[in-house]
């Protein structure tokens, strides 16, 4: 089992809080839109780190602009600009309708949103909201989840107050 700690849209902004939430997370990952490189830096430090850019990021080696990887038998692509279901982003809907992953993790629009997509085997689609205090997001969330042998399970929502 694989406890996961998601976050995206922090825009130069972690929450002291997010240390104590993820904690017991086994790994964190970062939807993009981390703003000052400090913010990965303070991650990396404290759990291994799956991360992406955003738009606001510069994207390099450190800073992919996508990641698509297999953990517990589960297939999971992370981007930034993905949409949300049915209404993908473009560039990224001819990928998801070729090889859908069971899990697709974007960020981007500060709106926290997780549902299923019956129109692509039923992949499960995460956007953590916007952890950070920069947009129209009035609440900064947060989510934590576990991966175990083709599960995705243990779906919590975290409110980190108002921005």
């Amino acid at each position: 089992m694989t406890r996961i700690g998601l976050l995206s849209d922090t825009h130069s902004y972690l929450d002291p809080q997010i240390f104590t939430h993820f904690d017991a997370c086994d790994e964190i990952w970062h939807a993009g839109d981390v703003g000052a490189p400090t913010v990965a830096e303070q991650l990396r430090d404290f759990k291994p780190l799956r991360i992406v850019s955003g738009n606001i990021d510069q994207e390099s080696s450190d800073l992919p602009a996508n990641q698509r990887f297999d953990l517990e038998g589960l297939t999971i692509w992370m981007t930034h600009i993905g949409g949300s279901p049915p209404k993908y982003n473009p560039v990224v809907r001819p990928q998801l309708q070729l090889h859908p992953p069971d899990l697709f993790v974007c960020g981007h629009s500060h709106i926290l949103k997780i549902t299923r997509d019956p129109m692509l085997k039923n992949m499960l689609f995460i956007n953590p909201g916007a952890a950070g205090k920069t947009g129209f997001h009035v609440m900064r969330t947060a989510v934590r989840f576990s991966l175990d042998s083709g599960r995705i399970m243990d779906m919590q929502v975290i409110e980190l107050g108002k921005k």
